[in-house]
């Protein structure tokens, strides 16, 4: 099973450069130009903030240009939320994120999670937008939905794949507080099960870890990536789009490998935030009961 793992494409309507000069639109062109020697994908997953300002006509052009680019291979495609992303125009262009859903998340719901069968590995996406917030959440309605779908083992095993990680990095002033939150409620939900990987993004860098003992990848992004570079307490983007290849059930697997786009400014500053700025926007969109420790580790 090869899988084809993208995030945070952050596209908008405009197709044209963001207030930090970077267009979107481009990067993920790039991306999909510099992937067109891949052969033998089984699935294309793209785990959310696809689109930066929500609209449909964003949603529009990413299934557009992913579809261009997996339907030659023969590769469905998999898109979830990401705190950017707006359940509505997301329902309206994409529907569950999967083409032809074997199972959905009952109607009445608003979370968006769903169950397809790729080569016999069950992959499920989930839902964990909250909406107005950066950080993410699966609700106990999502959770005890996957129980469900967990309790009758897959032919090969269970892929999870969403936007937040369970897992974070110290060295990140912002990980610790804008990741998936309560990640041991999920880490109990699968406890026991078939479930071989744990696909995420959010993070805009590499990050490899652990949840119950299952492998939890987080793939850069495709609109920059963070440097973890800068100085405890503050922020940096810089240019450069990336993804992953995820192979499954080979003896040594899940194997991980980073896929870089050759952008001659890769690596220039996109934006810089200083301690005081972090420190504000841990403030205002973290949630309140984690804070105090994340800023007092990291900022002063």
């Amino acid at each position: 099973m090869r899988i084809l793992h993208l995030s945070d494409t952050h596209l908008d309507r405009t197709d044209t450069p963001n207030k930090y000069g970077v267009n979107a639109t481009a990067s993920l062109r790039l991306m999909l130009a510099e992937l067109g020697h891949l052969r033998g994908l089984d699935a294309v997953v793209v785990t959310g903030d696809l689109a930066d300002d929500g609209s449909v006509e964003a949603y529009a052009a990413l299934r557009e240009l992913i579809g261009d680019f997996a339907r030659p291979l023969g590769a469905p495609v998999f898109y979830t939320t990401g705190n950017h992303d707006e359940r509505t125009a997301f329902v309206k262009v994409l529907g569950s994120g999967h083409s032809e859903p074997e199972v959905v998340l009952e109607a009445e719901a608003s979370e968006r999670a769903a169950v397809s069968t790729v080569a016999g590995w069950r992959l499920v996406t989930l839902d964990s937008l909250v909406p107005g917030k950066v950080y993410g959440r699966l609700g106990a309605t999502q959770l005890d939905w996957l129980k469900g779908v967990l309790s009758t083992p897959a032919e090969q095993g269970t892929v999870l794949a969403f936007h937040h990680p369970p897992i974070s990095l110290d060295l990140s002033a912002t990980q610790p507080v804008f990741g998936l939150v309560d990640p041991g409620e999920l880490a109990d939900t699968i406890r026991g099960s078939d479930v071989r990987v744990i696909l995420t993004g959010h993070y805009h860098l590499q990050l490899f870890g652990t949840l119950e003992s299952v492998p939890v990848w987080v793939t850069p992004g495709v609109v920059n990536r963070i440097d973890l570079t800068t100085r405890p307490g503050t922020e940096r983007a810089v240019r450069g789009a990336s993804a992953s290849l995820v192979e499954l059930g080979g003896p040594t697997s899940p194997m991980f490998h980073t896929l870089h786009a050759r952008d001659p400014r890769a690596h220039e500053t996109v934006y810089e935030l200083d301690e005081e700025r972090t420190r504000a926007m841990v403030e205002k969109h973290g949630p309140s009961a984690r804070i105090p420790h994340v800023i007092d580790r990291h900022i002063g």
